[in-house]
């Protein structure tokens, strides 16, 4: 098993800026990637960055050029540096990591870190 703690969570104007955290604990031998989604209300929950342990990063087109993932190997960290924030950003974020074990595939999720934008 893989244990999950955000936060860095909060309100914040748009225009504004919020860091995430993510650590992860537990089994965290051969976890492959890192990331967010988040889930607006009355939405599907959607990808917003990832990253490898080869530090290769995907990103929403939403927001490319505004959030910065990264991690922090040695303290199973990962981060997301959301700058420029929209109203549209507002959403519970949702850290998740990926891990293989003998060929088969482990998705974890954390709880939750609330990001609310006013306008």
């Amino acid at each position: 098993q893989v244990h999950l703690v955000e936060s860095g969570g909060g309100v914040v104007q748009a225009g504004g800026s919020l860091r995430l955290s993510c650590a992860a604990s537990g089994s965290i031998f051969s976890i492959s990637a890192m990331g967010w989604h988040r889930q607006a209300p009355g939405k599907q929950r959607e990808l917003v960055a990832s990253i490898t342990t080869g530090e290769s990063a995907i990103y929403a087109d939403s927001v490319k050029g505004r959030f910065t993932i990264s991690r922090e190997i040695a303290k199973n960290t990962v981060y997301l540096q959301m700058n420029s924030l929209k109203p549209e950003d507002t959403a519970v974020y949702y850290c998740k990591v990926h891990k293989y074990n003998n060929g088969i595939r482990y998705d974890y999720w954390g709880q939750g870190t609330q990001v609310t934008v006013s306008s």
